[in-house]
């Protein structure tokens, strides 16, 4: 009944705690990964602290850097890039010729200058390159890298502005195929003469912002920059401007168009309008694949919990029933040793009883002059007839009626006229009771056993 990971999770669940299970559920829950063994590592490597190990699987998801995990941070991945697919759209806008004589004619006269003038630098470049390798080939900080262009852009050419994407190149590709959006790729260069008019009267138009802002994730940076410069030769542009849109195909992020050139705004966005029309297909696609998994994972689960629920209900059941077993044993065996105790107790004390008995003197006769007769009349009514002799103590009163099996264990004996208490208890390290003649006692005596826990 139950699919895919928790299967997985079943077969090694033995050495995961309950603590640890629910966690994984839970992290998985949050996550969306798929991989149990995979959400276990996670967890492992953060001492399972769910909420350390969620925040920092986030981050590395949208290309932040980790602040949790002990390794440096590195840039994120990008994806799986389609660069060239077969329907590209390539828009080439060459730079507008000059009109009249006098433009022909200033272009002419001032056409070996600027040859010359591009030649030298081209020729200097090419000079220095071969002494210095090109720094741009390093990429140390490629966020540092768009944060200096934004702040470059905005220092030229105001606040008036797409929303730029404030993250590496990585992280922007990342997040447009999490997101499902088209991303923008605008490369800025500096040296062209077609940059700034651009910029100017096409980027910084409310009309484009408005819709840059609307249907595409923007992100740009300078070519004179590593971050900016790795783009574009990833990118392969040819002049400036340079324009690239991208969007999810086919589980692949693929340049769908690309537009070169001092475009007009309003060219502008008709060209990204065709193309996202275009496009649109494909991504609703991937939208509705991305729901139906989604909805897949979240009825896996959900069936993952009512698994576990059931699991820890049935725990729970085996618990209690363990609880109630050792419960059961352990009164059992209170039982058992409180029956050997009192084996025991009546052990000794008929033991005790045999050691008083045989040191009860012998019953004098009934001529002898120094006799005594005492009649006990114990609880149940049962007359006890022995004679004594006068002059013993009356501790072995004591003990011929606690010897008898119709006298209680714990008693005292008392006369009848004037009633009180008989001082014939014998107690340890204490002298023997009185005797019998110092008790006051006559020939014949009418003496009560009475029970101490009656």
């Amino acid at each position: 009944m139950f699919t895919g990971s928790f299967s997985k999770m079943a077969e090694g669940q033995e050495d995961w705690s309950q603590d640890q299970t629910e966690k994984l559920i839970q992290f998985q829950d949050l996550t969306g990964i798929d991989d149990i063994s995979r959400c276990r590592e996670v967890l492992q490597r953060h001492n399972w602290d769910i909420e350390v190990a969620v925040q920092d699987t986030f981050n590395e998801q949208e290309g932040a850097p980790s602040v949790y995990t002990q390794p440096p941070p590195q840039e994120p991945r990008p994806p799986a890039m389609n660069l060239t697919p077969s329907d590209q759209r390539i828009f080439t806008v060459a730079s507008r010729r000059p009109q009249g004589i006098v433009q022909w004619g200033y272009y002419i006269v001032t056409f070996p200058v600027r040859l010359f003038y591009s030649t030298l630098i081209d020729f200097l470049r090419f000079t220095y390159r071969l002494i210095r390798p090109d720094p741009r080939q390093n990429v140390t900080d490629p966020v540092g890298d768009v944060e200096a262009f934004v702040s470059q852009f905005e220092r030229l050419y105001g606040e008036i502005h797409p929303v730029f994407y404030r993250g590496s190149y990585s992280q922007a590709l990342n997040d447009a195929k999490q997101e499902l959006r088209f991303l923008l790729v605008y490369l800025h260069g500096d040296d062209h003469q077609d940059t700034e008019k651009f910029c100017r009267a096409t980027l910084c138009n409310p009309l484009v912002v408005e819709f840059i802002n609307t249907y595409t994730l923007f992100w740009s940076c300078n070519t004179n920059r590593p971050e900016g410069y790795r783009v574009s030769r990833v990118l392969s542009e040819t002049t400036y401007p340079f324009l690239a849109l991208i969007v999810l195909r086919n589980n692949r992020m693929t340049v769908v168009a690309k537009i070169e050139g001092p475009i007009e705004s309003t060219d502008l966005i008709q060209r990204l309008h065709d193309v996202i029309t275009e496009n649109e297909i494909t991504v609703a696609a991937a939208r509705a694949e991305r729901n139906e998994r989604d909805m897949v994972q979240r009825l896996r689960n959900e069936q993952d919990q009512a698994y576990l629920m059931s699991l820890q209900a049935d725990q729970e059941k085996e618990r209690r029933r363990q609880e109630q077993k050792e419960q059961a044993e352990m009164e059992e065996r209170r039982k058992q040793e409180a029956i050997q105790e009192e084996l025991r107790l009546k052990q000794e004390k008929k033991k005790r009883k045999e050691e008083l008995r045989n040191e009860i003197p012998d019953e004098p006769p009934a001529t002898d002059a120094d006799a005594i007769r005492i009649v006990l009349k114990v609880p149940d009514g049962t007359r006890l007839e022995r004679r004594f002799l006068r002059s013993q103590s009356t501790k072995y009163l004591y003990y011929y009626a606690f010897c008898h099996d119709v006298c209680p264990d714990d008693f005292h004996i008392v006369t009848n006229f004037p009633r009180k208490v008989l001082p014939c208890q014998p107690e340890p390290d204490k002298p023997d009771p009185p005797s019998f003649a110092e008790c006051g006692l006559g020939k014949n005596e009418m003496l009560f056993v009475q029970d101490n826990e009656a």
